[in-house]
């Protein structure tokens, strides 16, 4: 088992519903969506890091990255989580290490990132200059209408239950798995002035009115590590 440790400057989670029988076709057989009033829940998490070393490590020797990773809420035989499709980071170590060092493969990508206040702006372009994902948000107290979550501690909950994350490996029938851990676990909603998703938006995957926008939650200044969990073999999924 690995772990890292450091600081989570933010965490913004934009979330869609999801017509589960579209996003059973992009699933892996071991795991299914996990469902919210019949709606499967995906999206991407854009996490912006400090502080970052081997446990046990100064804070000092710490790295700091921004990273994104796009993700659907599943259920399997070991429990829930969420099975990452694709991630993306500013960070060369992350890009060069992943896989090997820690779980996950990344691509480089270009992060536009702007705090002002409760106000925040990103935007992730791949090396060709082509538009990942974007979202202009504000801190607020409120989810949106419309939401399939009640209560910003129902959609708290529904993401502390599935704090695994798996993604597959490469010519494999293995997922590798990392686990986010931290003693304070508060989530706050943000109200989103306007946000984009390449992968959500590909009408090729997700037929017109297969996927809409749900909400967006965001996680500040949290003391965390990512621990990596044994490789887990499809068939025992």
């Amino acid at each position: 088992m690995k772990e890292v440790t450091g600081i989570i400057d933010h965490r913004i989670l934009l979330n869609f519903r999801i017509d589960p029988e579209v996003m059973k076709k992009y699933l892996p057989s071991a795991f299914k969506p996990k469902l919210v009033q019949g709606n499967a829940i995906g999206g991407i998490c854009q996490v912006s890091l400090s502080e970052m070393r081997a446990k046990g490590m100064p804070s000092i020797l710490g790295t700091g990255s921004h990273n994104a990773a796009h993700r659907i809420a599943v259920d399997s035989s070991q429990g829930e989580g969420v099975y990452v499709t694709r991630r993306d980071t500013s960070s060369w170590l992350n890009t060069m290490s992943g896989g090997r060092v820690f779980p996950g493969v990344y691509s480089k990508a270009n992060f536009d990132i702007s705090v002002s206040g409760d106000l925040y702006s990103v935007k992730i372009e791949n090396n060709k200059n082509n538009l990942i994902m974007s979202i202009h948000a504000e801190l607020v107290s409120f989810l949106p209408e419309g939401s399939v979550f009640k209560s910003t501690e129902e959609v708290s909950k529904f993401f502390k239950t599935g704090n695994i994350g798996w993604s597959s490996r490469s010519q494999s029938d293995q997922f590798d798995a990392i686990e986010l851990t931290t003693d304070e676990w508060k989530m706050e909603p943000l109200k989103v002035h306007e946000c984009f998703s390449a992968y959500f938006s590909n009408t090729s995957m997700f037929p017109k009115g297969s996927v809409e926008f749900d909400s967006a939650m965001i996680m500040r200044n949290l003391k965390h590590s990512w621990v990596s969990r044994d490789h887990l073999c499809e068939l025992c999924c």
